[in-house]
């Protein structure tokens, strides 16, 4: 057991906790909040179950979290029938805000939600209408409504995902009329935004090469894609991942929680690039959820699990909450990691890959590998002011079904990398950072 999310609301923190499957009851958890004197006080309308989402729904003055729907009075009320099924999100409806909202199951189960009668039917299966070959194996995580679309994250990962025999991650988007849109297949576990106050919103997901940051911008309607370095592989099963989050904290700036490694995220897009991506540290929590709470940082942990008895020496599981400031992140792990924007991908000539995140790390090298037959010629390019504008740094060539490694000086350090190779190739472009 675990927490599933953490929300501050009319002056308490109220959490809520997550086992693994639905039917395990008398296990302890279950609603809780926490007053100015830091005690937890297990509410009476409790429900043990699997739950990750809270949202507040603004046009009713309300806190959604779980099951629960809970008022400005702190009146408690359950919806029966959302009790067994692993809440994972929810978001604006996109035809009546001002009574309806969305909830997402982890299997994708899509209902409607009546914040005042309570009144909840299901709307559709996302297994079903996004191609996912295996409802076992379904793990939806986030879904967020933006610009008259309704954006849902899935991130199904196992060793097929991994070898490419199979993708059932999905990012997808849906205008709730006509049929989904998928927007990239591959593991994803965040989507959100600040609304109406920004231009953007973002998803964060991952592949076998990297960490990804997608980027939506109303003015054009476009999903862009950007690629992070990944802190650990521990994070790389679904399973193990659980919620790498995208939240506000007290500075008004996102904090962005990503494959064991923090990030300054801002949530503003200026001339269609985004901005202020830098890295913090890197950790080895599991997060689930955080938020400011009274000048706090507090965020979750799910550390150890007894896993049944497969982790005999983990007695407990380590899920309590962590109360800091945010600038205690500056203090943990230092920034390092690896990725690129290719890990044996065809590539086209002059074709140029995804930026991948290089500013923020004191040491750099680029492995670079190609399975042609003959010898290419690779760009090293750098987007120094992270608007966009490209340079070419580096020319370098590569022998046929040949590697090479370019290290980069000690503190060079711009905000963007990118590679173009001459030919068309299957080529790797990996990048260590430390």
């Amino acid at each position: 057991m675990t927490y599933g999310a953490l929300m501050p609301w009319c002056g308490r923190l109220w959490t809520i906790t997550y086992v693994s499957h639905t039917g395990r009851s008398g296990s302890g958890g279950g609603l809780f909040w926490i007053g100015d004197d830091l005690v937890r006080h297990r509410h009476p309308e409790s429900k043990d179950g699997t739950y990750a989402n809270r949202w507040i729904h603004y046009e009713s003055s309300q806190l959604i979290i779980g099951p629960h729907i809970i008022d400005k009075e702190q009146n408690v009320r359950t919806v029966p029938e959302l009790i067994d099924v692993r809440v994972s999100g929810t978001s604006a409806h996109l035809f009546d805000p001002e009574n309806l909202c969305y909830m997402l199951g982890m299997e994708g189960e899509l209902f409607e939600l009546n914040v005042h009668t309570l009144e909840c039917r299901q709307i559709a299966s996302l297994v079903e209408e996004l191609g996912v070959q295996s409802e076992s194996k379904a793990h939806f995580k986030a879904c967020y409504t933006f610009d008259d679309r309704l954006m849902v994250a899935n991130n199904s990962y196992e060793e097929e995902d991994h070898t490419g025999k199979v993708v059932d991650g999905r990012l997808a988007q849906w205008d709730g009329k006509g049929a989904w849109e998928i927007v990239q297949k591959g593991p994803f576990v965040e989507v959100t935004g600040r609304g109406e106050f920004s231009d953007a919103c973002f998803a964060t997901g991952w592949d076998r090469s990297s960490a990804i940051l997608m980027m939506y911008l109303k003015r054009d309607r476009k999903w862009r894609r950007y690629r992070l370095p990944k802190a650990s592989h521990c994070y790389e099963h679904a399973w193990q991942t659980e919620w790498p989050r995208i939240r506000e904290v007290e500075h008004e700036r996102f904090l962005l929680d990503l494959h064991g490694m923090y990030y300054e995220l801002s949530p503003w897009a200026f001339d269609g690039h985004i901005w202020g991506v830098r890295p913090i540290a890197s950790h080895l929590w599991v997060h689930t959820d955080f938020c400011s709470w009274q000048g706090m940082l507090v965020t979750t942990q799910d550390n150890a699990s007894a896993h049944g008895k497969e982790n005999r020496l983990c007695a407990e599981p380590q899920s309590g909450l962590w109360l800091g400031k945010t600038e205690d992140l500056w203090r943990f792990g230092p920034v390092k990691g690896w990725g690129g924007p290719w890990w044996e991908t065809e590539v086209e000539a002059d074709e140029a890959s995804d930026p991948f995140l290089m500013t923020g790390f004191e040491n750099s090298c680029a492995h670079l590998s190609q399975k042609g037959s003959a010898p290419v010629n690779m760009q090293i390019e750098v987007d120094f002011m992270g608007n966009g504008s490209w340079q070419v740094l580096r020319e370098v060539e590569i022998p046929a079904n040949g590697y090479v490694c370019h290290v980069f000086e000690s503190g060079f350090s711009a905000h963007w990398v990118r590679f173009r190779s001459g030919q068309a190739t299957i080529a790797t472009a990996q990048l260590a950072y430390s």
